[in-house]
């Protein structure tokens, strides 16, 4: 057996560390591709708390997420709209 055969990656906090550099971990993805469309502004913070841990693995996500992020400020009404439901998907 050769060494360079050997594909030795390790979880570890949600990511996949291999020789190749890390990478999100597959469960991890499917969570964040599967999470239902946030019905309250408690919902929106716990999928941009997901989200935002993986931020470094999509460019520009702070642009994409702000619309969602809006949705946070203090005395913002909880409306859903096309803007916000582009930032979600």
């Amino acid at each position: 057996m050769h060494f360079s055969k050997i594909d030795l990656r390790v979880a570890f906090l949600g990511h996949i560390v291999s020789a190749e550099g890390i990478t999100m971990e597959p469960a991890k993805v499917e969570a964040i591709t599967k999470w239902p469309r946030p019905t309250s502004v408690t919902e929106v913070r716990s999928f941009l708390g997901l989200a935002c841990y993986y931020c470094r693995f999509v460019e520009g996500f702070l642009r994409l997420a702000l619309p969602l992020a809006k949705l946070m400020r203090k005395g913002e009404k909880f409306v859903w709209n096309e803007e916000r439901e582009k930032s979600f998907e």
